[in-house]
């Protein structure tokens, strides 16, 4: 039985986009042999490692095995250590554990970086007559104060019929990462930046990223850009897409933007003084825009994300909600109505395309969901076997502001389908839109680079490519979808686990402490519980009280056996800390 259990989670790595034959976890040293205990837990035995297989590993190492042989008649699985990460509590080495698990490429190869370095620092100039000259522009990026990466900045400004005149300015990665080069084969390979708590693991080495691909202040750099004229009721009317040359004004970030709207910073205002009715009418247009997609049915999911604080040795140190203010609506409003724009245009032109799509829900599930609403008095109604946006944007509204607000929002993600990338236009559920791709990101997305391309040969061939180009796209197009989205669910998968992982780490100074929080799932062995910090810990059935629980699962609901006490999603519980577990990646709770 474990042999077969061993062999199929073997099997089913490569779905969680992990090695099938190589395993990551803690060496054990025991005189004439050792076994490495895995990190995935799936695998439910440790693996033996004879001593002609212990390489440089020491007793507690984490370190990379690769399985030479499958359990069988009783034995254990064998292996050989082919790499040693480091010592299980040396700094860095749990994120690396993450990295070598998931086979992330850390690492940009040589002849990679000699080309980055090849690139000009300069723009070219040479080519800017060929571009709209915008450089005597207000133009401000705005973004966290951490980020190294800019690729997108934009400008408002007002036209004499009263419409809003809205500039989109994105790094013009294409024309320094050219299809095919080596900077290209390795972005495509790696399809996605990854961001583990710290440490980017980037699609494109720095010397690009950082360098001539972003938007830093003061600074010319080629662009693509598009400028849409959007009229009061946020309808893009008019729109033009165009290679630019921009000289960005400011560096701004979230904080300094919203005390600029708030006007709750004396020092600030004043050290922005000539820029205030910019950052107002930003304000103005993103309010504008983002009713416009309540009204569609736009599904305004608040779940926050976690913010970690590491100490300089990368160890956990705080864990609380990441803050977010309509500075920061402001540039997902932006993105948003320039992802659509760009990909309604393509669309109608019948280009060779990679969209952003999310379909519909299945049905099913969403009668799932309404078993949980039930609970709260709510339904998503289903209309002929079809379900709109608007249904599950009512119950959003309705819950907004109240304890419950989370836990339902998490229910509604979990019932949606993934998103992912495709040649063909599927339209995107979420944002209740029929056109979305993703344009704004070509420094971190392979997607984006791809249809910077094409949007680049439309413009460079007046709107008249071949049909050579397009036979040959169009078959790209698929290929790097598909790649785009497979990158894109092992960059999630491996982030999670990284959170997760951290979330731990700082729990295991807080056993014994008591919390309040909110039941997050229900199942038959237990409830999870999720902290006002984002914290998320299972009560098993033996930590609950002092009486036996029954899962009912059609109600989704524990009964207690004599007092009849009932558990749901939504309920508050105070627990206690009793365990956690970085190499588990989990926490445990027992109820108070």
């Amino acid at each position: 039985m474990i042999n077969k259990d061993f062999e199929e989670s073997i099997n089913k790595r490569s779905e969680k986009g992990l090695s099938s034959d190589t395993v990551v976890g803690t060496f054990q040293y025991n005189k004439s042999f050792g076994f490495v205990i895995p990190d995935d837990k799936s695998l439910g035995t440790d693996i033996f490692i004879p001593k002609s297989g212990f390489g440089k590993a020491r007793h507690n190492h984490k370190v990379v095995v690769k399985i030479t042989k499958l359990p069988k008649k009783g034995k254990k699985a064998e292996g050989r250590i082919i790499e040693v990460i480091g010592g299980i509590n040396q700094a860095g080495v749990d994120m690396l554990s993450i990295i070598k698990e998931y086979g992330l490429p850390s690492e940009f190869p040589k002849n990679v970086i000699q080309e980055a370095k090849r690139v000009s620092r300069k723009t070219d100039k040479k080519d800017i007559p060929y571009r709209k000259d915008k450089r005597e522009d207000v133009i401000f990026t705005i973004d966290g104060e951490d980020a190294k990466d800019l690729d997108d900045a934009v400008r408002v400004t007002k036209s004499e019929n009263g419409n809003y005149i809205l500039d989109v300015h994105i790094a013009d990665v294409s024309y320094y990462v050219k299809e095919n080069s080596l900077l290209d084969q390795e972005a495509l390979l790696r399809g996605t930046s990854v961001y583990m708590l710290g440490r980017v693991i980037p699609m494109l080495p720095r010397e690009l990223s950082n360098g001539i691909c972003s938007l830093n202040a003061g600074e010319d750099r080629f662009t693509l850009s598009c400028t849409m004229e959007i009229d009061k009721n946020g309808n893009v009317v008019n729109s033009d897409v165009y290679k630019g040359i921009i000289n960005v004004s400011k560096r701004m970030n979230y904080h300094d933007v919203q005390k600029i709207i708030d006007g709750s910073d004396k020092q600030i205002l004043e050290k922005y003084k000539d820029y205030i009715k910019d950052f107002k009418l930003m304000e103005e247009l993103a309010k504008i825009l983002k009713n416009k997609r309540a009204e569609n049915g736009y599904l305004n999911l608040d779940i926050p994300e976690s913010e970690i604080i590491l100490d300089i040795e990368g160890k956990a140190i705080d864990v609380h909600k990441y803050e977010t203010s309509f500075a920061n609506e402001i540039i997902e409003q932006f993105m948003l109505i320039a992802n659509e724009t760009i990909a309604e245009k393509f669309y109608w032109l019948e280009a060779p395309f990679i969209y952003r799509v999310h379909e519909d829900p299945d049905i099913d599930k969403v009668k799932e969901l309404n078993k949980f609403l039930f609970n709260f008095g709510l339904k998503v109604k289903i209309t002929q076997d079809k379900v709109y946006p608007k249904e599950f944007a009512k119950i959003l509204e309705e819950v907004k502001g109240k304890e419950e607000e989370r836990v339902i929002s998490t229910l509604v993600l979990r019932t949606m389908k993934v998103a992912r990338y495709e040649a063909e236009n599927k339209g995107h559920f979420g944002i209740a839109g029929k056109y979305y791709c993703h344009f704004t990101s070509p420094i971190r997305r392979y997607p984006d680079l791809f249809i910077h391309r094409i949007i680049s040969k439309y413009l460079e061939e007046n709107y008249d490519v071949s049909e050579n180009y397009l036979e040959e796209h169009f078959e790209q197009a698929e290929k790097r979808a598909a790649q785009s989205s497979e990158r894109e669910k092992i960059a999630t998968k491996a982030e999670r686990d990284a959170d997760k992982l951290k979330k731990a780490e700082y729990m295991l100074n807080k056993i014994g402490e008591e919390y309040d929080g909110i039941i997050s799932s229900v199942t038959q062995f237990g409830v999870f519980v999720e902290l006002e910090n984002t914290v998320e810990g299972l009560v098993r059935f033996e930590n609950l009280g002092d009486e036996y629980f029954e899962y009912d699962e059609n109600r989704k609901i524990l009964i207690g056996e004599k007092t009849k006490i009932t558990f749901k999603i939504g309920d508050k519980m105070k627990v206690r800390v009793i365990n956690a577990s970085k190499e588990l990646r989990q926490v445990d709770f027992e109820r108070k």
